[in-house]
């Protein structure tokens, strides 16, 4: 006789985990079922996000920032040091520690909410039973009144380049470098590749991005983006735009790539390459034929606006439905659906999803672009203040960026809020939190922020957006 239970999740990730947790707390028997293994060998949680992701290019970030500043910095403040090195694998074993610190806690997580984990590959058949294989080729079917799918995402391969993790790398690959590569390519200025081609651009090596699209963050406010250009151009980025990759000949250890610009053909070589063209959805071997959930036309899983199949009972999460593949929108999909199976009526705000760039400046944004809001006819007035206009940025000496805050010219009501400088994940965050009450730009432009913060900068552009900055010339309107 087989399991039974009211929940079973299919992926550890940060959709799945969280979908997971929820439901027990909400006094639903639940099971997650998970089948990654980390460098140990051994069953790991957390996703991509966790385990070669989210944590582990920002604890390479981090590290390599530090170094930066030990390199670049330190003299401005006084500070005297002998020669500094980096040591590439103490930068990577740290950064695997921290992996399997946060790993471990999950696991923790999902033990101490009484969620049962299976080890192995998650099938849904039909009927709303779920087949579990293990790593030894055995199996079992569980029985389930709801099943949430929470598989993730991928990195894309390019027929042009096939990535073998050693010369030629996917985002994974590029996590483990054993020493800084004098020459590295990196195919895609998108969010992974200007993170990745940033962290080991601060340790040395020199770093081209070759992006196909014509246009630089097309996704990003664009005079945001503009700055980004600017400001990673000159800390050593080449950022190749319409450079279209045909071709890859690995010898010697080291990689051709072959492009196509507006100049013709063109070739560089590499002592390493990583590919990072974007992710697509993991549904191999998810879904039995007769499972009844369906794809939409780019292989996601189709659901509605509360993440339900075209299979009642069934829903899907995360990196494998439509929407942005991030963490943070994985983790409230799961919270809003294991509600939902409880009983109750929540739902998520997709329009005030913060996204962000973790590169130094960060680069983020929550809300409109002030060019789709054009786009859409909306009249609008923007509001802009420079960092270098910031007392804490500049007793930091991190004074590149702005912070920009767009509000509706008839209400008032604040639109979006973009960010390039200093702790942009953390201000975006604010202007998320404001807009989500509805707030104006005259509101914010109303309260009291701490004095010296950088969070000032959202004060000012929110006066700004009427003209009426104190720290900054304001510009007629």
């Amino acid at each position: 006789m087989s399991q039974k239970f009211d929940v079973i999740v299919i992926g550890a990730g940060p959709g799945g985990y969280v979908a997971a947790i929820k439901s027990a707390q909400l006094g639903l028997k639940t099971a997650l079922i998970e089948k990654y293994k980390g460098k140990e060998g051994k069953t790991a949680l957390g996703g991509t996000c966790l385990n070669v992701g989210c944590i582990p290019s920002k604890a390479l970030l981090d590290s390599s920032y530090k170094f930066h500043e030990a390199h670049e910095s330190f003299k401005l403040h006084g500070i005297s040091t002998g020669e500094v090195a980096i040591d590439v694998p103490t930068m990577i074993a740290r950064k695997d520690q921290i992996v399997r610190n946060l790993t471990g806690g999950v696991a923790s997580l999902i033990k101490a909410n009484g969620v049962t984990l299976f080890e192995g590959h998650g099938k849904l058949l039909a009927g709303k039973k779920v087949e579990v294989t293990a790593a030894d080729g055995s199996s079992q079917v569980l029985d389930t009144e709801n099943v949430i799918l929470a598989s993730g995402s991928k990195p894309v391969e390019i027929p042009p380049a096939p990535v073998d993790q050693d010369v030629i790398v996917d985002s994974t690959g590029a996590l483990d470098f054993q020493n800084v590569p004098g020459k590295l390519g990196v195919i895609g200025a998108g969010v992974i590749g200007l993170e990745l081609g940033s962290v080991w651009a601060r340790l040395g090596a020199e770093v081209t991005v070759l992006e196909a699209m014509d246009k630089f963050l097309p996704a990003v406010d664009e005079q945001v983006a503009k700055e980004a250009q600017k400001i990673l151009t000159k800390q050593g980025l080449k950022i190749l735009l319409g450079a279209r990759v045909t071709g890859t000949e690995v010898k010697n250890k080291q990689v051709t790539v072959k492009f196509v610009d507006a100049e013709g053909e063109k070739s560089q070589a590499f002592d390493k390459l990583i590919v990072a063209v974007g992710r697509r959805p993991v549904t191999t071997d998810l879904l039995a034929a007769d499972s009844g959930v369906t794809l939409d036309e780019r292989g996601f899983i189709y659901v509605d606006d509360y993440c339900a199949t075209s299979v009642p009972g069934v829903y899907a999460i995360g990196d494998v439905v439509r929407g942005a593949m991030l963490a943070h929108k994985a983790s409230e999909e799961g919270v809003v659906v294991a509600e939902r199976i409880a009983g109750h009526k929540a739902q998520m705000n997709y329009d005030l999803i913060p996204a962000v760039i973790y590169t130094h400046p960060e680069i983020a944004g929550v809300g409109k672009t002030e060019q789709a809001l054009k786009a859409e006819g909306v009249a609008i007035n923007v509001g802009v203040f420079p960092f270098a206009a910031s007392g804490r940025a500049m007793a930091a000496n991190d004074t590149a960026g702005f912070v920009k805050v767009i509000a509706d010219a008839k209400t008032d009501r604040v639109l979006g809020v973009h960010v390039i400088g200093p702790s942009a994940a953390e201000l975006v965050q604010q202007g998320a939190i404001a807009m989500e009450f509805g707030t104006s730009a005259e509101d914010l432009g109303m309260m009291v922020f701490a004095h010296p913060a950088l969070s000032e900068a959202l004060h000012e552009a929110a006066l700004a957006v009427s003209g009426h900055a104190i720290h900054v010339a304001n510009r007629k309107k």
